[in-house]
């Protein structure tokens, strides 16, 4: 099993703090042997607002890491023209030595697309264009585009990236049939177990597997998110990340109550009361705490990983800065070496 780092903190710091768990624990896995540090896009708002671009900020990461991946998780495929995500990441892989991967999202939220609002609409088909347009531009093909008069030119990007290919996951919220999309492109898959359990990711990996095997050959790598946190001490963990991951799980009421039905099945979550919020939010946390994140000791963790590569998850990308305490965080990571060196 794979091990890399994921940020996507509600944006609770201020000044020079802001990023330090982000530095800090970036130094930490480049010197550890983690796979990849994953940072996101957001715009507009304060959870993950931090992350407006992630070609920045992996910049900065690649000037100060020698060894470990520079991924994005994700861009968000739809606001952008593919010649200036190309561009921009083609810098951040020759900074880096040829550490760059992307993984491409459609996005969901239509504030986001206050950038560019005339691909919201669509955005699922201007995702699947947006990757095979920049894949074409980073092995050195050209694309057509109108110049300033009109007139269609052929443009290639500059500097040329290091890597011949270009690493690429598509991002799924859960969708089997982005599973098999990114089978299809010969991409991996990144998500999530907000929605979605155990059994269902394995239908859903085995799906892509498939794919993967009749398009592209291979078998295609999955990467799945988990909130992490661990410790010397179980009950200490749980009392620290609960009250952080119960405002990440109210964030994301949607998602809790379709992996919820039987607890308020057909509820629409506008509906919901601030006490029926309360219950079903503490009732999702338990689930979570035991079978969703990556919490409590070393051998807690051994027995999620466990799982994890039974339903054949190929890297866990442990999203550490849920928890606003940036001191607790980084105590925690060699505890989390500790599980990486025990499962490697």
């Amino acid at each position: 099993m794979d091990f890399s780092l994921f940020y996507f903190a509600n944006d609770s710091e201020t000044g020079t703090d802001r990023y330090r768990v982000l530095l800090e624990g970036a130094k930490f896995a480049d010197t550890h042997d983690f796979t990849a540090v994953w940072t996101p896009e957001r715009h507009f708002h304060p959870f993950g607002g931090s992350y407006p671009n992630p070609a920045v900020v992996g910049a900065a990461l690649a000037e100060m890491t020698s060894r470990v991946g520079i991924r994005a998780g994700s861009v968000v495929a739809p606001l952008h023209p593919p010649v200036r995500i190309a561009e921009e990441w083609s810098v951040v892989d020759n900074i880096s030595g040829g550490r760059v991967g992307l993984s491409f999202a459609s996005g969901w939220h239509a504030v986001d697309f206050a950038i560019r609002p005339e691909n919201y609409v669509a955005r699922r088909d201007v995702l699947i264009e947006t990757v095979d347009t920049v894949r074409a531009l980073w092995r050195g093909e050209s694309t057509k585009l109108p110049d300033g008069t009109g007139t269609m030119v052929d443009v290639r990007i500059f500097p040329s990236p290091v890597q011949a290919e270009l690493p690429v996951w598509l991002t799924s919220s859960g969708n089997v049939e982005t599973f098999r999309g990114a089978g299809r492109m010969g991409a991996g898959v990144l998500t999530h177990l907000l929605g979605q359990d155990l059994d269902d990711l394995r239908d859903k990996i085995a799906a892509y597997r498939q794919t993967h095997a009749e398009h592209q050959g291979g078998r295609g790598h999955v990467v799945l998110m988990l909130h992490t946190l661990l410790g010397a001490d179980r009950a200490e963990v749980r009392e620290r990340v609960r009250e952080p991951f119960s405002d990440y799980l109210r964030s994301s009421i949607g998602l809790i109550l379709k992996a919820s039905g039987d607890i308020l099945p057909g509820v629409d979550p506008d509906n919901l009361s601030p006490d029926d919020v309360d219950f079903l939010v503490a009732r999702s946390f338990d689930k979570y705490f035991d079978t969703g994140g990556l919490f409590g000791t070393v051998d807690d963790g051994k027995a999620v990983v466990e799982r994890l590569a039974d339903v054949g998850v190929d890297e866990v990308a442990c999203l550490i800065d849920f928890v606003g305490d940036t001191d607790a965080v980084l105590a925690g990571l060699p505890y989390l070496d500790e599980l990486r060196r025990a499962t490697a």
